[in-house]
């Protein structure tokens, strides 16, 4: 049977096809531009969107499993229950969902909040499915390498709590394994939830420490006040948009994302390597910066 991938173009999504692709998985995305990745020999393509109810439907004929991350967009929560709600219309019941760290506490922040409500949909409604949980993406940072590298400051407001930055490539392969697991299932299994996260929980001058030391030169953190994160996020997407990003940044302040206990061994285990870090990324995009 087909594994269906929804969320296949993004940083997340298409190391989670490369990982099916690799593990000789059946795998169909819905894309609304075929023409924005070349996805692996023999992926299937439907062109369409999630909104789209004929394409979304043509998207799950013969399908068994999916793998579901949405966009932060004003209608997530929508697209999210209407998709959730076409997939038990074809019979589809195994899901992997990738909501975010802490995503039942974190109320006010809108894209946060979206993924509480569609865990509780695949509680009520009896779905098979993993929920994974994400932290602070690593990835996010080449956002603002160019400001790390010129500037000599880590922009993000952060906080002193401390986030375990996870790498999209850890949370793709996870997610892999899980599509695998549950594809091949013999019968129904239990709804779980796994925490994504990194091998270290960073603060943001400790983020800041670690520029200094790889590029040999001081970097300084640009402290926790939003306010001018939220007008630089203003410059270059909508409004509500950028006042989301703050409400976001804010928590991180406030609360962090830590791991429970058990949460970094339990990855390890689960992908057999150690977890990529913080300073391997920062390494990469200074031996990249050097190249140039």
């Amino acid at each position: 049977m087909t594994i269906l991938v929804i969320g296949a173009t993004g940083r997340v999504g298409r190391h989670v096809v490369d990982q099916l692709v690799q593990r000789n998985a059946a795998v169909r995305v819905l894309t609304r531009d075929p023409s924005k990745i070349v996805f692996p020999a023999g992926v299937e393509v439907v062109e369409g969107e999630i909104l789209d109810l004929d394409a979304l439907r043509r998207a799950f004929e013969g399908v068994r499993t999916l793998f579901l991350l949405n966009a932060v967009t004003g209608d997530e929560f929508a697209q999210a229950i209407i998709t959730l709600n076409v997939a038990r219309e074809a019979g589809v019941e195994r899901v992997v969902y990738l909501s975010v760290f802490d995503a039942d506490r974190a109320v006010n922040v809108p894209h946060f909040a979206v993924k509480s409500g569609a865990e509780r949909m695949l509680v009520q409604m009896g779905f098979s499915a993993t929920i994974l949980r994400p932290s602070y993406f690593i990835d996010n940072e080449v956002m603002i390498k160019d400001v790390i590298l010129g500037h000599g400051v880590y922009p993000m407001p952060i906080g002193s709590k401390g986030l375990a930055m996870v790498d999209a490539r850890d949370i793709a392969e996870v997610a892999a394994i899980e599509l695998i697991r549950r594809d091949q299932a013999a019968g129904k299994l239990p709804i779980e939830t796994i925490n994504l996260v990194g091998p270290d929980t960073l603060t943001g001058p400790q983020v800041a420490a670690i520029w200094s030391d790889v590029l040999g030169r001081p970097v300084a953190y640009g402290g926790d006040d939003p306010s001018g994160f939220e007008a630089n996020m203003a410059t270059f997407m909508p409004k509500w948009t950028a006042y989301e990003m703050r409400l976001m940044a804010e928590r991180y302040v406030s609360e962090g994302m830590i791991p429970k206990a058990g949460d970094v061994e339990r990855l390890t285990t689960l992908l057999g390597r150690p977890l990529h870090s913080y300073r391997a990324f920062a390494e990469g995009i200074a031996a990249d910066a050097a190249k140039a």
